[in-house]
């Protein structure tokens, strides 16, 4: 008992920790399996597979386009609701991590996106200077299936990186909508009208970073940006973590 006293502060959580990532260890979110070396959030040689958006991006949707263009072609044709969005890695080398992080329950993947989302999108977050930031809601129906809300996840974790307060209550989803995937871009439009609404303390908020998985069209971020505008917002910024390509 006396020997057992003398050992170093913190000694025996810092072995139980060591136990617990032995028996538990953290899965990649790329490969699923996992992560080496365990002292990593993501397997390094994972890492080097996925595709940071860096210049050149469309100044208003983010997504990645081509040398010597200012807007992907969506954003040339469309008004948007929002004054920008941003989204950390273009979406087909993240995109099996994407879906079992939102449908095969894999919530412990939100610590590894928030994390590689801060360390691409820091300067985009701080530099928007937000009041608050917020999550793209799900419905009752969904948050009851899965059990969380993969933008909510994220999103509190990069409030908790960042020092910008995450306002839970700033968006909720009025009515349930039909999947998106297969839907035209006029069609998302129609399946989204009037399924947000925001708080009522968002009037309180001059710029709210609106953060969602995965921007494709733009239809969720837009929808999204009008309600927190119509409960008195200035302006919304949007944040994903993965981002479709412009062409």
């Amino acid at each position: 008992m006396k020997d057992f006293l003398l050992l170093p502060k913190g000694f025996l959580k810092r072995a139980l920790t060591e136990a617990e990532t032995l028996l538990y260890p953290s899965r990649c979110p790329v490969c699923d399996r996992p992560v080496w070396p365990s002292s990593e959030r993501i397997c390094l040689s994972c890492l080097k597979t996925l595709k940071p958006i860096n210049a050149p991006f469309c100044e208003k949707c983010g997504k990645k386009i081509s040398a010597g263009r200012r807007l992907c072609s969506d954003c040339g044709r469309v008004s948007h609701a929002f004054a920008r969005s941003r989204g950390a890695f273009e979406y087909g080398p993240v995109s099996k991590a994407m879906y079992r992080y939102k449908y095969l329950g894999r919530r412990e993947y939100a610590d590894v996106f928030a994390y590689l989302t801060y360390s691409q999108l820091e300067d985009y977050m701080h530099g928007v200077k937000p009041d608050i930031i917020a999550a793209v809601p799900v419905s009752k129906k969904k948050l009851l299936k899965r059990g969380y809300n993969q933008a909510a996840e994220v999103a509190k974790r990069l409030s908790y990186l960042s020092g910008i307060p995450f306002e839970k209550d700033a968006l909720s989803r009025v009515r349930d909508t039909s999947p998106m995937k297969l839907l035209s871009p006029s069609e998302r439009q129609k399946n989204l009208k009037n399924a947000f609404t925001g708080g009522q303390n968002v009037v309180k908020f001059k710029r709210v970073l609106l953060v969602d998985d995965i921007y494709t069209t733009g239809s969720t971020m837009d929808e999204c940006s009008r309600a927190l505008l119509k409960a008195g917002a200035e302006s919304v910024y949007g944040l994903s973590i993965a981002s479709g390509t412009g062409v």
